[in-house]
């Protein structure tokens, strides 16, 4: 019960704040972008079976190694991409907590 709170609520809560106190000028905006990158998501469909309970997304999906977040990483450093990276950031805390929740 307490999983499901903590995972969606780094999926909406975190990316609010950060927007809020870090972006404020635009914070609506940039928490859109944020909120957007749950698209990320859509590697899950590649996933036979589609949904497993007990299947951890980090390093599993395309989109969610390691490989893929050092990019995203990457995205913070540029101002165009920034606000970008850290919605996926955020994205693969609230998954890899979700992983270590299990």
């Amino acid at each position: 019960m307490l999983q499901p709170l903590i995972h969606y609520g780094i999926h909406f809560g975190l990316p609010l704040f950060v927007a809020y106190f870090f972006f404020r000028s635009n914070w609506k905006k940039a928490y859109l972008i944020m909120i957007a990158t749950m698209l990320i998501d859509l590697d899950h469909l590649l996933a036979t079976p589609l949904f497993d309970p007990g299947r951890c997304s980090i390093n599993f999906h395309p989109l969610h190694t390691y490989y893929a977040m050092a990019v995203y990483v990457g995205f913070v450093f540029f101002k165009k991409t920034r606000i970008l990276g850290i919605g996926l950031i955020i994205h693969m805390i609230a998954d890899a907590i979700d992983c270590w929740m299990m």
